[in-house]
């Protein structure tokens, strides 16, 4: 029996699916939020940039190295990829289906390593983490038997 998870997620929200065979549906496995992903950047940075002095009459400040909001997807990536390679050296899945948002899918694939890059079957570039199982189960009919 092949085990597929499916993890649907955007910079803020994800969820980790499993299917466990033809005709057993999608369950609901795990449910992650990251609500600094979704916070003003000004909220993020603990303090307003520096200023600093140039030759002369101009003035300038500096500018933070990463943007914060990048930064705290970066990190929401970094902790589902943890999450699907702890699942992969658990055995509890033999096939990854990702759907996810246009702009995370990036993020996600930097930071999966190559054995579980080797277990992704399908990709999807959509932002389906509103959408309903019912709904979801339609969307994946033709990569997953339902």
């Amino acid at each position: 029996m092949s085990i597929t998870w499916i993890l649907v997620a955007n910079a803020s929200a994800a969820y980790l699916y499993a299917n466990y065979g033809p005709k057993k549906g999608l369950q609901k496995l795990k449910e992650f939020r990251h609500d600094a992903s979704r916070e003003k950047r000004v909220d993020l940075v603990s303090d307003r940039p520096g200023h600093n002095r140039n030759n002369g009459n101009g003035r300038g400040s500096y500018l933070p190295a990463t943007d914060p909001k990048q930064h705290e997807a970066q990190n929401f990536a970094c902790r589902l990829a943890r999450e699907l390679e702890h699942g992969r050296t658990a055995n509890s899945y033999h096939r990854l289906i990702l759907v996810v948002s246009a702009p995370f899918i990036g993020l996600i694939n930097n930071n999966l390593g190559s054995h579980v890059r080797n277990l992704v079957s399908d990709t999807f570039e959509k932002d389906y983490t509103r959408t309903s199982e019912r709904n979801l189960a339609r969307r994946l009919e033709t990569c997953i038997y339902l």
